[in-house]
C-alpha cells in the first residue's frame, strides 16, 4: 500500500514538473518567437528575441554609456536622452522590434500611428503595468482603464476648467512672488548672483500645486513631496527591471524601503484628508473647491462608489505629476532662453507692454503670445513624457498592422517632435515661431505630430493647469530679472521619468 501511494505521489510530482516545464517552455520560448514571426511576417524589423534577458543588457549599456558625458548646445538631444530608441528607429525604421525581456516591445516613431492608439475607445490599448512594485507610486486615473476610468476623469475634470484655472492665477503670482523675493535678495549684493534654478522651480510647483489643488502651502506638503521624492529612484528602478512574479513579497531591502515610503505617504494623506472632512462637517466653506473637496464631495454622494482609498490615489497621482511637469517645463524655458537671449528680450517686452511691472492676472496671461510660443517649442524640444507605453490585451488592428496579444507599445513622442517629415529639417533647432499659428499649423502635414500631454480621451486633464502656471511663473520672472547660462552649466538632457538637465541648472541672474 505504502509503494502505490509513494508511487501515485513520485507520478503527480513528476507530472506536475513536466507541465511546470511546459508552462516555462510557452512563456520563455513558443510564445516569444510566435510573436516574432508574426510580427516579421508583417514587415516589422527589429532585435531577435534572446531567452529571459531579451535587450535589457542594451538598453541599460545605452543608457549608462551616453549619460557619462555632456553634449554641445546644439547637438541632438534624442542620442543623449532616450539613445537605444534612437538606435533602433535609426536602425530599423519607425515601427520596430524590441524585447523586455520575454514581453515583445514595438516602438512606434510614426505620427499617425501613435494618434490612432491614443485616441483609443474601444480598450484594445491599455496603460499596463507589468511591475505591481510601480503601483506603489500611484493608482490614479492616468493609470485606470475603461469604464472606471471615464468615470474617473469625468468626476476629477471640474476642478480643471478654464473658470476654475481663472481663479487659481493669484495664487500661482504669490506662489512666484515668495521665489522673486529671494532672487531679489540674492542678486542686491553684487548685482548679480548665480543659482541652481532646477532645485528652486521644484519648490515652486510644489507649492502651487500644494496651495491650488489641495489647500496647503509648501511648508505643510513638504514631507510628502520629499517622501515622493525617495520614492522616484526606487519606481524608476522597479519600471525598468523584469519582474519575476511574487517577487514584491520577497522582503528584500529595496522592497522593504518602497513599503517603508508607500506606508508614510498613505498615513500623510489620510490626516490631510481627515483634517479636510472634519472641517467640511463643521460648515468650514473654502472660498473656492479645490481638487480634494471636489474628490470628497464626490465619495460623499450616495450614488458614487469612490472611495477614501481613491481619494488618495488621486491625490498621490497630482502631487506627484502636478510638480514635476511644470517644474521641468520651467526649467528648460529659462536654459532654453538663457541660450535665445532674443527670444528672451522678445518674451520680456510682450510681458512688460501687457502686464507692466504689475502682477499678471487670467485676462493679461492669456494675451502673452510670444511666451505661449515659446513655452510650446520647450514641450516639443523636451516633451514631459517622452514615451508613452500601452499594451495589447488582445488581438488588435493598428493602422495596417495586425498585432498579437501581449505586445508592449512604446509611443515616441520625443522621435515624432523631433522628425524632419513634420517640423522641416531645422527640427532639432530652438524656433517658437513654429507656433505664431497655433499648435495645429506649426507643423507641415495634415495630421497631429504634437503629443505633449498625450492626446485622444486620455490627454493629460493637468496639462492647461500646468501652462497657465509656467506662462504665470515665466512672466513674472522676467518681469524682474534677465539670465544666462552660468559658465558651470553642463548640457546633459538625460531621462528620469522625463527629460531633465542631468547637473541643474545653473543660471546667473540680474534685475533688470
Amino acid at each position: 500500500m505504502e509503494d502505490h501511494i509513494l508511487k501515485a505521489m513520485a507520478t503527480s510530482v513528476a507530472f506536475l514538473a513536466v507541465l511546470g516545464l511546459m508552462m516555462m517552455v510557452h512563456i520563455f520560448w513558443w510564445r516569444p518567437k510566435s510573436v516574432e514571426r508574426t510580427l516579421r511576417k508583417q514587415g516589422i524589423r527589429g532585435t531577435s528575441y534572446r531567452v529571459f534577458t531579451g535587450d535589457e543588457p542594451e538598453m541599460k549599456k545605452s543608457a549608462k554609456d551616453s549619460s557619462a558625458k555632456p553634449i554641445a548646445l546644439n547637438a541632438e538631444i534624442i542620442p543623449r536622452a532616450i539613445p537605444f530608441y534612437n538606435n533602433m528607429v535609426k536602425r530599423y525604421g519607425k515601427v520596430s522590434l524590441c524585447w523586455f525581456g520575454s514581453i515583445p516591445r514595438l516602438i512606434i516613431g510614426d505620427a499617425e500611428l501613435i494618434r490612432l492608439i491614443l485616441e483609443d475607445k474601444k480598450g484594445d490599448f491599455v496603460h499596463q503595468r507589468l511591475n505591481p512594485l510601480v503601483n506603489l507610486q500611484h493608482k490614479g486615473v492616468a493609470t485606470l482603464e475603461g469604464e472606471e476610468g471615464s468615470k474617473r476623469r469625468r468626476l476629477i475634470t471640474p476642478a480643471f476648467h478654464f473658470e476654475k484655472l481663472k481663479g487659481m492665477v493669484p495664487a500661482f503670482s504669490s506662489c512666484c512672488w515668495n521665489l522673486i523675493e529671494r532672487w531679489q535678495k540674492l542678486v542686491e549684493p553684487q548685482g548679480w548672483c548665480e543659482i541652481d534654478v532646477a532645485p528652486e522651480l521644484v519648490a515652486l510647483a510644489c507649492d502651487a500645486i500644494a496651495r491650488t489643488a489641495f489647500g496647503s502651502n509648501y511648508q505643510e506638503g513638504k514631507e510628502l513631496f520629499e517622501l515622493q521624492k525617495m520614492q522616484l529612484p526606487l519606481l524608476i528602478e522597479a519600471y525598468n527591471s523584469i519582474y519575476v512574479p511574487g517577487f514584491r513579497f520577497v522582503p528584500t531591502r529595496k522592497n522593504r524601503r518602497r513599503y517603508q515610503l508607500y506606508n508614510k505617504i498613505i498615513a500623510l494623506l489620510k490626516n490631510m484628508i481627515q483634517q479636510r472632512e472634519e472641517a467640511m462637517k463643521r460648515g468650514e466653506l473654502r472660498a473656492g473647491l479645490d481638487l480634494m473637496d471636489l474628490l470628497l464631495q464626490c465619495k460623499e454622494e450616495s450614488n458614487n462608489d469612490l472611495t477614501i482609498e481613491d481619494v488618495i490615489e488621486e491625490c498621490k497621482l497630482f502631487y506627484f505629476a502636478g510638480q514635476e511637469t511644470t517644474a521641468t517645463l520651467l526649467t528648460w524655458t529659462m536654459i532654453c532662453l538663457s541660450i535665445h537671449q532674443n527670444w528672451q528680450e522678445k518674451a520680456r517686452q510682450e510681458v512688460l507692454e501687457i502686464c507692466g511691472k504689475r502682477k499678471p492676472d487670467s485676462g493679461t496671461i492669456n494675451r502673452l503670445k510670444i511666451v505661449s510660443m515659446i513655452l510650446h517649442e520647450v514641450l516639443r524640444l523636451f516633451p514631459p513624457l517622452p514615451d508613452v507605453f500601452r499594451y495589447t490585451v488582445r488581438e488588435t488592428k493598428m493602422g495596417s498592422l495586425l498585432i498579437p496579444a501581449g505586445v508592449e507599445l512604446c509611443l515616441s513622442v520625443m522621435h515624432v517632435h523631433y522628425d524632419t517629415t513634420y517640423w522641416g529639417d531645422d527640427a532639432p533647432e530652438f524656433k517658437p515661431e513654429r507656433f505664431s499659428e497655433g499648435v495645429s499649423n506649426a507643423y507641415s502635414e495634415d495630421q497631429m505630430a504634437f503629443f505633449p500631454f498625450g492626446w485622444g480621451p486620455r490627454i493629460c486633464i493637468g496639462q492647461a493647469f500646468s501652462l497657465v502656471e509656467a506662462k504665470t511663473v515665466m512672466a513674472m520672472i522676467l518681469q524682474h530679472f534677465s539670465f544666462q547660462l552660468s559658465p558651470s552649466y553642463t548640457h546633459a538632457p538625460y531621462l528620469n521619468c522625463n527629460i531633465k538637465p542631468q547637473h541643474g541648472a545653473p543660471i546667473i541672474l540680474r534685475h533688470v
